[in-house]
């Protein structure tokens, strides 16, 4: 049997209460792993910048990318301390099981 995570989607709930309403917002999300959190806010959102430092990790991600998504998501092997971000400002930056 498959390993099923957050099946009754509380994490997205909780997130989407933090958060509030991702529709037509910048974010950041750093330490994004393989996309699993991604999914689940960036058809709201305008444009996503995802990084996480680990190479495999974003290929994954980038793997996995949905083709309707394709055009929002911008997958980056890149650590925080790193990360020169862009002139644009985020209207949202989320970090979850990232340390």
């Amino acid at each position: 049997m498959p390993i099923r995570l957050d099946p009754e989607d509380t994490e997205t709930a909780a997130l989407f209460d933090f958060a509030g309403d991702f529709t037509g917002k910048r974010v950041l999300e750093i330490g994004c792993g393989d996309g699993r959190l991604t999914w689940r806010y960036a058809g709201r959102a305008a444009h996503v910048i995802a990084i996480d430092p680990d190479p495999d990790e974003i290929a994954a991600a980038s793997e996995d990318l949905p083709a309707s998504l394709g055009d929002r998501i911008e997958f980056r092997a890149i650590g925080i301390a790193d990360f020169d971000a862009p002139e644009a400002e985020f209207d949202i930056a989320i970090l979850s099981w990232a340390l």
